[in-house]
């Protein structure tokens, strides 16, 4: 596995309610002969039992995140740690078990999810099968899960027999079949109509409140804002800004419900948007700053004012 560099001078310290912890992770494909930076130094940390989207454009990064998060991907530089482990320093048969039980993955595509030659219940077993246990276990587990998402009346039914959301709930009973402490989704509304997509929220929001298991969402849908307790923006590789949801009670009400940030990395930097520069009248890669009150103030070099 290939092996991040760590940052020179710094001792890390993971705090210990954090189950996603990202310090300065930097991606580099090569595509034609030219490098390009999916990810450019990203700081992020993600408490247990926090449900999470990451929102971008097509090629901001979001995805490659997520597969790291994943164990399907390895950095270039720096490091990513998962409930305090590095996972730099996992061997490959380490990271196998890791990625069949300590994340859980929903994919968009019912294709990736799901099996179309077993059954609704057979789908949500396979998973356990290179875990110990019988196989009466695995089915009372597996109808326990199916119970849990709503589907277990479609048990012995084929994919192919299913709705899209139907699909996807089962989909999510599958990636919970291994009891995960990570749910990865990406783009798990992106096939499917608005009413099947807030049903699929609604039923994320069940399972974090009952099970307590973290549940990290990568979408382009800048909407499911509401549907989230965070909302973390990533653009070109970095984390720009977050959204974080006013209130901790489980009403759940559409609109102004989530407080925006930008988002400060370990080195100080932000990144302003276009839209903020542009009002501000700053199109200079230079500006000026002045620390007034309790406040910092941006403002165009002089010529430019």
């Amino acid at each position: 596995m290939e092996q991040s560099k760590e940052r020179p001078g710094q001792e890390e310290h993971i705090p210990e309610d954090a189950v996603v912890y990202c310090d300065g992770l930097v991606k580099i494909y090569m595509s034609d002969g030219l490098k390009v930076m999916a990810l450019q130094g990203l700081d992020l940390e993600i408490k247990r039992g926090e449900m999470t989207a990451i929102i971008g454009k097509s090629g901001s990064g979001k995805s490659t995140l997520l597969n790291m998060i994943g164990g399907l991907e390895t950095p270039t530089a720096g490091r990513l740690f998962i409930n305090g482990q590095d996972l730099s320093s996992l061997k490959e048969k380490e990271m196998v078990r890791y990625r069949k039980s300590a994340v859980g993955f929903v994919w968009q595509k019912s294709t990736r999810n799901l099996f179309p030659y077993m059954t609704v219940v057979e789908n949500v077993e396979a998973p356990m099968l290179f875990a110990k246990g019988n196989d009466r276990k695995r089915r009372e587990r597996a109808k326990m899960l199916l119970d849990e998402v709503g589907m277990l009346s479609h048990a012995d039914k084929f994919p192919s027999q299913l709705s899209g959301g139907e699909q996807q709930r089962v989909a999510i009973a599958v990636a919970l079949a291994n009891e995960p402490s990570i749910l990865l989704a990406d783009e798990p509304t992106g096939a499917v109509d608005t009413k099947t997509s807030d049903k699929i929220f609604q039923l994320f929001r069940k399972l974090n409140a009952d099970i307590g298991i973290t549940i990290l969402i990568v979408t382009h849908d800048i909407s499911l804002a509401d549907k989230v307790n965070r909302v973390i923006m990533i653009s070109d590789g970095k984390i720009s800004k977050e959204k974080v949801r006013r209130v901790a009670s489980h009403a759940w009400n559409e609109g102004e419900s989530h407080e925006e940030y930008v988002v400060m990395d370990r080195a100080h930097r932000l990144q302003l948007s276009e839209d903020v520069l542009e009002k501000a009248g700053i199109s200079s890669n230079r500006v000026r700053l002045e620390a007034m009150d309790g406040k910092i103030i941006i403002t165009p070099p002089k010529e430019e004012e």
